[in-house]
Formats: structure tokens, C-alpha cells, sequence
């Protein structure tokens, strides 16, 4: 089963849950844990997995052979990007903005672009006690992390338990750390806020067909209204985090809250009615 913790903002408590959801599921079998949020990876600063190895993740960047170019602009029509421009005195690719999607590539009549390799940042994977630990890490000023996200994953596509650490918002590289989920754990919080991005990853995660529910986290019984809208739209409340000061002094040590027992609970309630502890135990 592959459960993937995403929210609609930052801050709102996804990598608590990601974390701490792995920890006590590792007490029933091996899982593999990836943190996709490759712009700012932080799941193994509670995790504390040493890491084995690490691989550079690559992508092909265009540029132009100007022997053949005869600057007919077909490239720079057909780049989405705006990664590539054609002037008087020739073909400019800007490297920053480029996916590396082959594009202009593969419409020059003439043959004329071609392409380089390039790093733009590298996973890391580590194991013990029952959990095998992935991340990524996307440079700092490269444009987009699905690449980085897309080999992460294809390292261990079949193992039986997948737990993602997906980026936070409603990016490509969320829908890219979604592809293949079998349920979207939404994490969201009692505010406004919370309720308006939790709003739009949502639709994401419903228009994918994945399976979905939702954890507040620093649950506030005053604030209705998050409640109020999933019920109305008929998306299940999995779990209901308080608003403790405890658990916050944890989380900022780096310690997983799960190893207390009190808040062991809350973690095997979500892994129950997930339906991923259900998997486990086949």
C-alpha cells in the first residue's frame, strides 16, 4: 500500500504525522519511508537513518549546434517553459528555466539541438530497525523537483508498505508524489487558512481518484468550520491531533511523539483506519 501525507500549506503538522505514522507501523514489519518534499527535507531529522548511499539525479539540457541551426523558432514556439529563445545572432537556452522535457529536441527539423547532462540534486536512502529511509534533495534555484521525485520513487516501487512525505501546496511535484497513491492522508489544522489550502489539495487528490482523508492537527473544538465543510462534501475525519504544548516541545526537540504512549494511540488509529496496519499484518 502506498500512503502519501500531503497538505495544502506548510507548518500544519504533515511531516508530525508521516513520521510518527512510520515509527509505529515499523513495530509490525519493514516500511519504506520517502521524504519527496525534495525543496526542504526534514522526515530524518526525527527518523535519524544513517544514510548508505546516495545518487545524483540528472537531467538532458538542449543547446544549439549553430553550424545547423537556421533559427526557424519551431524550439522556442513549442517550449512551454519560455527555457529557450531564438535572436538574430542565434539560439539561447536559459538552463534555469529548462525541465529537460526533450521537447526541442525532438521537433528540430534540422538536427540541430542537443543536449548535456546536468545535476540538479541528488536521494539518499539508509536503513535499520525495520525502516528504509529515501530522500530527495532538488539544488537550490533549480525550477522544479519532479525528477528528483520520480527516481526517488522508482527505487522501491514495490515494496508492500510505501509511507511519502509529500511537498506541501498543489504543485507539479505534489501531482507527481501522488501518481500511483493508493490513499491521501491530508493533514490540515483549525484556521482559516488550513481550511482554504486544505481545499486545494484536496481536489487534486479527488480529481486523481485516490482515496482520501483528513487529520486535523492542533485540533480547536471552537473552529467548526473545517468540520462543517467535510462534512458537507462527505470526507472522512481520520484523526483529531490536540493542541498540546508537550507536543510541540517534542516535535522542536526532533523526537517522535509516537514513542510515548499516549500518543502512540492517535498514530495506530490512523494506520487502523487507513486500512495500512491492515496491509501490514497480511
Amino acid at each position: 500500500m502506498k500512503l502519501v501525507v500531503l497538505s495544502g500549506k506548510g507548518g500544519v503538522g504533515k511531516t508530525l504525522v508521516s513520521v510518527n505514522l512510520t515509527n509505529v507501523l515499523s513495530e509490525f514489519g519493514k516500511i519504506v519511508h520517502l521524504d519527496c518534499d525534495v525543496e526542504e527535507p526534514n522526515s530524518n531529522i526525527f527518523l535519524k537513518r544513517e544514510i548508505d548511499f546516495t545518487e545524483n539525479v540528472d537531467i538532458q539540457i538542449p543547446y544549439a549546434d549553430s553550424s545547423k541551426c537556421t533559427k526557424c523558432g519551431l524550439c522556442s514556439e513549442n517550449c512551454q517553459f519560455g527555457a529557450i529563445s531564438v535572436f538574430k545572432t542565434g539560439t539561447v537556452v536559459f538552463e534555469s528555466l529548462c525541465h529537460g522535457c526533450g521537447v526541442c529536441s525532438y521537433i528540430c527539423p534540422e538536427k540541430a539541438i542537443k543536449e548535456k547532462s546536468k545535476t540538479i540534486g541528488n536521494i539518499s536512502f539508509g536503513e535499520k530497525d525495520n525502516i528504509i529511509f529515501g530522500e530527495g534533495v532538488l539544488k537550490i534555484g533549480e525550477p522544479s523537483g519532479v525528477k528528483v521525485i520520480r527516481k526517488l520513487k522508482n527505487k522501491y516501487p514495490d515494496s508492500d508498505i510505501i509511507i511519502t512525505d509529500a511537498p506541501p501546496g498543489a504543485s507539479c511535484s505534489v501531482v507527481e508524489t501522488l501518481k500511483g497513491a493508493d490513499y491521501a492522508l491530508v493533514i490540515t489544522e483549525s484556521t482559516p487558512f488550513g481550511l482554504h489550502d486544505m481545499k486545494a489539495v484536496l481536489e487534486i487528490a479527488l480529481k486523481m481518484n485516490i482515496k482520501t482523508g483528513i487529520v486535523i492537527n492542533r485540533y480547536d473544538e471552537n473552529y467548526k468550520e473545517t468540520e462543517n465543510y467535510l462534512r458537507s462534501e462527505n470526507i472522512e475525519i481520520i484523526s483529531k491531533i490536540p493542541f498540546i504544548k508537550e507536543i510541540a516541545e517534542m516535535y522542536s526537540r526532533g523526537e517522535l511523539i509516537s514513542n510515548k504512549k499516549e500518543y502512540r494511540e492517535i498514530f495506530l488509529e490512523i494506520a487502523e483506519k487507513t486500512g495500512v496496519l491492515k496491509c501490514l499484518n497480511k
